[in-house]
């Protein structure tokens, strides 16, 4: 697993997954707000199995 996720997309990621997470607990949003738990896995470890596919990369070389 070669990381594919940097910078900005890691941050957003991870602030939308505990966000979708903490409403689904507050009870804001229904069962589908558990999907929060993707962008946050994907945000912590820096890796997108989508942006594989696509061939897509955020992170800065280096």
């Amino acid at each position: 697993m070669k990381a594919n996720v940097g910078g900005i997309d890691r941050i957003l990621r991870i602030l939308l997954g505990v966000a979708l997470i903490a409403a689904t607990l507050a009870g804001a949003l229904p069962v589908w707000g558990w999907i929060g738990i993707i962008p946050l896995a994907t945000g912590l470890f820096s890796f997108c199995p989508l942006y594989s596919v696509l061939g897509i990369c955020t992170k800065k070389a280096g």
